[in-house]
């Protein structure tokens, strides 16, 4: 990715994912649906962020756009050096629209919302015949992002789709999706990874030149999740707390001294996402042996310390001190 460029077009986008791990069951459901003549004309790929439904749909798109796709096959994969894998990697194929957030090259910045002008230009494609003569295929990423005209003119094509038309809708939250949306599309789960399956998923996407295992762990099964971590300074700051086993001031300071003042906006939402997460989980487990009153107490605390902080642009580096203060008090209580 330029450093200008739209944040989201990384080394490991699932475009260029030709590997799918821990999928097998949903990949075996698409295949039979293919296999039959009976595929669906939407779906919805629903499932924890990061764990592969965008990779799944690329797959797919892949193999349903390669015209030398056998018939009653055994897997979805496409060589990578074909043709039809060239253009979806380099968003270059005709027959294939991807509706998300837009960027803005000027401003640097991605629309908070899929607007209804992305979603027209689904609706665009699936009115034209398709360029190589086979398949038109809209996937939308994601699906949550959808504003309620957006979600309302999409919603007119999956209605009433030309033939040769697939709309594949992924959903990190699917309940919060129209509910009419929902009725027309067959929904496909996917779980989360074992943190074996997501080291191999980060080491095929990084050539195996990290450290891997901790931000694997860190991820809860979430590959994407746990590339985004591994480029965070954030992670690396969680990773660093965990490693303690007394919070002394000046572990404390140290760890703290990788958010400024008020910038790294995105390394210090990071930190204290899976801070917070450690804190809920360390709760609850002392709650099943009656006690975590004292952390279940730091955990407000802290998360009402987060609200403050930006809401007021306040120092985040006194606050990751102060939180680290608070668990610190937390444990020696408990």
């Amino acid at each position: 990715m330029a450093d200008d460029g739209d944040p989201r077009d990384v080394p490991w986008h699932p475009r260029r994912r030709h590997t799918l791990i821990g999928h097998e069951p949903a990949e075996n459901r698409l295949l039979q649906a293919i296999n039959t003549q009976k595929l669906h004309h939407a779906w919805i790929i629903k499932g924890p962020r990061g764990v592969g439904k965008a990779t799944l749909a690329f797959r797919l798109a892949r193999f349903l756009l390669d015209q030398s796709a056998p018939t009653n096959v055994r897997s979805l994969a496409v060589p990578s050096d074909s043709a039809v894998s060239h253009q979806v990697a380099s968003g270059s194929h005709p027959d294939l629209l991807v509706v998300e957030r837009a960027f803005d090259p000027k401003t640097k910045k991605v629309r908070s919302e899929i607007v209804v002008a992305d979603a027209r230009r689904a609706v665009d494609l699936v009115g034209l015949t398709a360029a190589a003569g086979g398949w038109r295929i809209v996937i939308v990423d994601s699906a949550d992002d959808l504003n309620d005209e957006s979600a309302n003119a999409l919603l007119k094509s999956i209605e009433e789709p030309p033939p040769r038309c697939l709309f594949l809708l992924i959903a990190h939250r699917p309940g919060s999706l129209l509910s009419t949306l929902q009725s027309r599309c067959v929904v496909l789960p996917l779980s989360p990874l074992t943190t074996a399956q997501t080291e191999q998923v980060m080491i095929e996407a990084t050539d195996g030149k990290r450290e891997l295992g901790s931000f694997a762990q860190l991820s809860r099964g979430s590959p994407g999740r746990a590339l985004e971590l591994m480029e965070s300074k954030g992670a690396t700051a969680f990773d660093a707390f965990q490693r303690q086993t007394r919070f002394k001031p000046a572990a404390i300071i140290e760890i703290a001294s990788g958010f400024g003042p008020r910038d790294a906006t995105s390394d210090f939402t990071i930190f204290f996402d899976l801070l917070m997460q450690w804190t809920a989980d360390w709760a609850r487990k002392a709650a099943h042996d009656g006690g975590g009153s004292e952390m279940a107490r730091a955990h407000r605390d802290i998360s009402h310390s987060i609200q403050r902080t930006n809401a007021l642009n306040l120092d985040r580096r006194q606050t990751v001190i102060d939180a680290l203060t608070l668990l610190d008090e937390a444990l020696k209580a408990a």
